[in-house]
This record gives structure tokens, C-alpha cells and sequence, in this order.
């Protein structure tokens, strides 16, 4: 399989392992990209715009990158804290007052980001058409009892985190999250990423689909844990039903579904795209544009839920909005963060070395967190000769 692009000097160990996801791990289109102090030094692309086709993957394509899209949706209500028009510590009814319903008065704003607000389930799940209105999410989840008293435990919101943030941006700002995205963070930045794909860009985006992997590839184990099995096998379980929020599980090749606005999980992006987008959260991009101040990138990153994840059932680690490095998510180096969309793509950032990663992929995989592909890049960046700042 040809790989297409570039690497900068010392950063070859990268397109080695771009083109091992292929031979060994079963990419069918991909592509990677890499910054550092914010000008890109990894730029590679390789298969099928389709999964499940033979058209090229060519620079430029974008493919949904799931829960990846979270990290974006977390760089909205941080930027709004930023410019001191949300306050993270105050409730989240003082935005948005339907919320204070059915015991989660006392819910802060912080909570939602770090999945603490005990809301990761719909007792009555959405359909795809109902989950695309935002009025109808919104609802919902307001008028949802909590799982567990918000603030006392962690568990990975995984589809209502749309409703959650989506909202509460739009009572600040009057804006939905994709058009506040398109304005304040894609647009400035120059990074090809939307959270409601318009539609003179649906022919960049390829189709997705399942691919399936060997059990064991290089080296690395690929069956899950039984308890994570089991959890994902029961359909009363915390995770089915979190995961089930909206059902039946939507078709992320229609169209319908792309164009909605769901900052949980349908994010479409490049690998320059997402990359571009973390560079700029830690400094600036091409000597232009930086989002994050240094104090809201250690707002970012501080650890605010550990230990046993009671949707996931391993333990994960979350600043506000974004996966901390540990087990379920071996990031760049400890002190990096970002997010991983389930089964494939992976965004994230490190302060410490300057680099910031995006992975994208028509392939999905069973992996929720830690994917081998994502992981193997991320590794052989972690080859590279990087200095710690």
C-alpha cells in the first residue's frame, strides 16, 4: 500500500508506522498529521476515501471522527470560561434552569466536562431523527434523573454529552455549537473540522464502516477484558445503555446524520484538520492563531475524575473534557491530553514537547479508548527526538 506525503527529518519512525497500520492492523484509508510548536512536521494519507470502496484517499479527505468530536465541544466551554462568559464552578441550572430537574440542582458546569454529572443514560432513549433536534435532546436530558448523585462518582457520558454541552452553549452564547465552532475556533485557526457538516463538503467525506482485526498484531492484545465484554453484552448494563441513548444506533454514513449537531460523536475532520485544531490549543499555528491561554491549558488538563469508570468499567482519567494519559488512554507523554473517538481516531496535545496528533480513519475497530493503530503512531512520535519544554 503507498503511503502519500511528507515526514520531517526525525520523524520517519511515523510513516513507518502509518504504513504498518495497513500491512498489519487492517487500515483501509487513513491519514496522520503532526505538529510541533505549531508547523506541521507529519503529513500522511494512504488507501480508500470509502471503507468500503476503491476511490483514492487523497489530502484533504475528512472522515467522522466520533467521540474525538468531544474535545472540540470541551475547547467551546472552555474559550467561553476564557472570555469570562461561563463560569465553570457555578451550577449548570443558572444557564440553562430546566436542568435543575429531577434532583440535579447542585450540578455544576465543571461536572458535565469531567462526566461527573450522573447523566451518561436516557431512561428514554432518542431515535437518530429525535437526537438530531436539538430542542428534543435538550429536553431529555433535563428531564433526566441522575444515576448517581452528580459530583460524587465518574462515568463516561458518551452520547448525552451532546445535549449537555450543546445546550448550555446555546443559552450562553444564542448560538448553536457547530455555527459557535465554525466562527470562533475552525474558521480562526484554519482547520478543516465541523460539527454539522455543510453541504458543499459532503464530497470530501468518505464512508465509514466496521473492520475487523487479528486477534493478536504485533505484539499487541486485542481481545477487551471479560468485564468490558459483559458489560458491553448486557443490555441492562450502565454501558449499553449509555452508549444506547440514542436508538437505534444511527447510520453515520447518512447524510441526515452528518449535517446534525451532535458534539458527542459526529465531529468530521482531517487528520490536519484535528491536529491543526490541538496545535493551536497550546500555542500558535503557524506563527498566527492560539486558542488556549497557558492558563486554560492547565485548566484543561488538571485531573478532575480517576479510578473506575462506571460506564467504560476501566479506569480512565479525565481533565475538563479530555482523556488524561493512563491506561485506558496512553497519550503522548503524562502530561498530554485529547480525546480518542471510539474504535478508531484520536486528537491530542502535549504541552510539555509542543506536539499536538490527529488520527483519522474510514476503519472503526471494537476498541473504545486505546486503539493499536492510534497507539502505534503515537508511540513512534514518541520516538522522535523531542524535547521536553
Amino acid at each position: 500500500m503507498d503511503v502519500h506525503g511528507a515526514v520531517a527529518e526525525g520523524f520517519e519512525p511515523v510513516r513507518e508506522a502509518f504504513a504498518a497500520n495497513f500491512e498489519v492492523l487492517g487500515d483501509r484509508g487513513a491519514a496522520v498529521a503532526v505538529y510541533r510548536d505549531g508547523h506541521k512536521v507529519v503529513d500522511l494519507w494512504g488507501g480508500t476515501k470509502d471503507v468500503d470502496g476503491a476511490e483514492p484517499w487523497v489530502h484533504g479527505t475528512a472522515q467522522i471522527v466520533r467521540s474525538a468530536t468531544k474535545g472540540v465541544a470541551a475547547a467551546v466551554l472552555l474559550l467561553l470560561h476564557q472570555r469570562g462568559e461561563l463560569d465553570l464552578d457555578a451550577p449548570v441550572g443558572e444557564y440553562w434552569p430546566e436542568f435543575k430537574a429531577a434532583g440535579k440542582e447542585r450540578t455544576l458546569v465543571w461536572q458535565l466536562l469531567a462526566h461527573r454529572a450522573g447523566v451518561p443514560v436516557l431512561d428514554r432513549p432518542l431515535t437518530p431523527a429525535q437526537a438530531a433536534d436539538p430542542v428534543l435532546g435538550a429536553e431529555a436530558v433535563a428531564a433526566q434523573a441522575p444515576v448517581w448523585e452528580p459530583g460524587t462518582d465518574h462515568g463516561y457520558h458518551a452520547q448525552t454529552y451532546s445535549w449537555l454541552t450543546g445546550e448550555l452553549v446555546r443559552r450562553v452564547t444564542g448560538r448553536s455549537i457547530g455555527d459557535w465552532v465554525a466562527d470562533e475556533i475552525a474558521g480562526p485557526v484554519g482547520a478543516d473540522l465541523w460539527i454539522g457538516l455543510p453541504d458543499d463538503e459532503i464530497p470530501r467525506v468518505g464512508r465509514v464502516g466496521k473492520v475487523e482485526a487479528p486477534e493478536r498484531a504485533g505484539g499487541l492484545k486485542t481481545r477487551p477484558k471479560r468485564a468490558v465484554s459483559d458489560a458491553y453484552a448486557d443490555p441492562d448494563s450502565l454501558t449499553r445503555r449509555a452508549f444506547g441513548a440514542i436508538t437505534p444506533q444511527p447510520d453515520e454514513n447518512d447524510p441526515a446524520y452528518r449535517a446534525a449537531v451532535l458534539p458527542a460523536s459526529n465531529g468530521i475532520a482531517t487528520a490536519d484538520g484535528l491536529a491543526r485544531f490541538y496545535a493551536s490549543l497550546i500555542g500558535e499555528v503557524d506563527a498566527g492563531t492560539r486558542l488556549f491561554t497557558p492558563e486554560t491549558v492547565e485548566l484543561a488538563r488538571a485531573e478532575r475524575s480517576a479510578g473506575p469508570d462506571r460506564t467504560l468499567v476501566v479506569s480512565t482519567r479525565f481533565g475538563l473534557g479530555y482523556m488524561l494519559h493512563g491506561a485506558a488512554s496512553p497519550l503522548l507523554t503524562p502530561t498530554s491530553f485529547g480525546h480518542p473517538g471510539r474504535g478508531g481516531a484520536l486528537g491530542l496535545a502535549d504541552p510539555e514537547t509542543g506536539i499536538a496528533l490527529g488520527y483519522v480513519t474510514n476503519g472503526f475497530r471494537k476498541s473504545v479508548t486505546a486503539d493499536p493503530r492510534a497507539q502505534a503512531l503515537v508511540r513512534a512520535v514518541r520516538s522522535a527526538p523531542l524535547e521536553v519544554r
